[in-house]
């Protein structure tokens, strides 16, 4: 049994970091011949990622996917660490699989992700839920097949989580979610431990996969038809950084632009490491998707300080123009926390005097949530919640009203849309997303999945859009 550390989770060494290339024993190919399994993904982009290569695994032992979780023979949690609400919901369906397994006690239950790598979390689960099998993190989603050989040989829960800085495996087995476009890990980890974040404990320190294997991948996309590819990592503008070479995200983004894939996205940036020459770059390519997420967190100086944040309010506001100057086109969405630890009224106004210089297309806004082991879990906080529920009632006001006025520039005009699926909204209509990340419902035959079609825009919405084939 391996118990995860959050001390030995935050150390950061100069030992090179180990790449691997993934395999399977033989002996682990057909543990899951007839059966099937459930995978529940909660979280980031990365997250979804890692359910892909996870479900990948499980299939190449012999699983089938089934969509009906009641009826699956085995049933794994891919969870998120990064707010309180995840948690609650991931120990809500925890209870749920419990009566599960009184009804079926033959059934494999187990736990992975960002969540198991906390030590408040592994020791929830070995005091309230041992009717569990597994539970393992981030680090080791290529040791499935021995973990879940292990946990069905035992008949105790079995933990394997390392709190280590971590490695890179390539050749993981993908079964992606969508035909179309793809998820491609370029680095993992993080080190910038802004103070909110358990992001760097839980991920490992920051490590760059080769350039080499990223174009690989991507031109293997390509190849395969795929129309779109966004390139991942908890900060990817510090791509290339550990390697100590001569080339960076910029380059990076320029190499994947040229080979020739008709759409390329990136996430998630930090402001503190988005150069001019990126800036350039994005200007330059036209497959370089003119939207630009870019987290601002808070616009008060002082409170950007105690977060850890490492740039000011100014700084951001100049980095925000010199985009918008060299793409004049670019959506630019943002995250924001109200309520961290010692906000008042002022800094809150500071905030708000961002979006209203920015004019975001949208914010993923939240009220600070404390996470164990960080050290802005430590920090005084004396305002009360219904101080910080009015500040992002507020917040949230201004938000949806530039979201709405950004979307009405788009009335009348026609598009470029990736249409990717039925929309949720109409069974007779597809769904897609602009090169601005906008999404649309638009009129049209199944004929078109797949295919980017220029769309006119007969109607907006706050957060979507509908439009007709032009």
């Amino acid at each position: 049994m391996l118990m995860p550390h959050l001390d030995e989770a935050k150390k950061r060494t100069k030992n090179k970091v180990l790449v691997r290339k993934f395999e399977i024993d033989d002996k682990f190919k057909k543990i899951g011949v007839g059966k099937t399994y459930y995978v529940k993904t909660y979280g980031c982009q990365m997250n979804v990622h890692d359910t892909e290569n996870i479900k990948a695994i499980l299939e190449e032992m012999g699983f089938k996917e089934n969509d009906d979780m009641e009826k699956s023979d085995l049933i794994l949690l891919n969870t998120c660490a990064i707010r309180e609400n995840a948690h609650n919901k991931v120990f809500g369906m925890i209870g749920r699989l419990k009566h599960l397994k009184e009804d079926r006690p033959g059934i494999i239950t187990g736990v992975c992700g960002c969540m198991a790598q906390e030590e408040v979390v592994v020791d929830e689960i070995l005091n309230k839920f041992k009717f569990l099998d597994f539970v393992f993190g981030t680090h080791n989603i290529d040791e499935l097949p021995a973990i879940l050989y292990e946990a069905i040989s035992k008949n105790k829960t079995f933990i394997d989580v390392k709190s280590i800085e971590g490695d890179i495996v390539e050749d993981m087995p993908v079964k992606r979610d969508s035909k179309y476009k793809a998820f491609v890990n370029i680095m993992y980890g993080c080190d910038k431990f802004c103070t909110y974040c358990i992001v760097p404990y839980t991920r490992g320190k920051q490590r760059s996969r080769r350039i080499e294997d990223i174009i690989k991948e991507v031109e293997s996309l390509k190849k395969d038809g795929y129309k779109e590819v966004t390139l991942l990592g908890q900060n990817v503008n510090a791509y290339g950084k550990d390697l100590n070479l001569d080339y960076d995200m910029s380059d990076l983004l320029e190499l994947v632009a040229k080979t020739g894939i008709e759409r390329v996205r990136f996430v998630t940036s930090h402001p503190w490491d988005f150069t001019d020459k990126m800036i350039d770059v994005i200007g330059k390519y036209p497959n370089i998707m003119p939207y630009i997420h870019l987290p601002l967190q808070s616009g008060s100086d002082r409170i950007l300080k105690l977060m850890g944040r490492r740039y000011t309010k100014e700084s951001y506001l100049e980095l925000f123009d010199k985009i918008k100057k060299a793409v004049p086109n670019a959506s630019i969405t943002t995250d924001i926390i109200v309520g961290f630890p010692g906000e008042n009224d002022d800094d809150f106004l500071e905030t708000l005097d961002v979006v209203n210089k920015c004019k975001y297309d949208s914010a993923f806004t939240f009220i600070f949530s404390p996470r164990e082991g960080t050290p802005a879990a430590k920090m005084k906080d004396d305002t009360p919640l219904s101080v910080k529920e009015e500040r992002l009632h507020r917040l949230n006001e201004v938000v949806n009203k530039y979201a709405l006025e950004a979307n009405q520039k788009y009335l009348d005009k026609e598009v470029p849309v990736l249409l990717e699926n039925v929309s949720e909204k109409d069974d007779s209509m597809l769904a897609g997303y602009t090169d601005t990340m906008k999404l649309v419902n638009v009129k049209a035959s199944k004929e078109y999945l797949g295919k980017i079609v220029n769309v006119k825009i007969t109607d907006v919405k706050t957060w979507s859009m509908d439009g007709e084939i032009a």
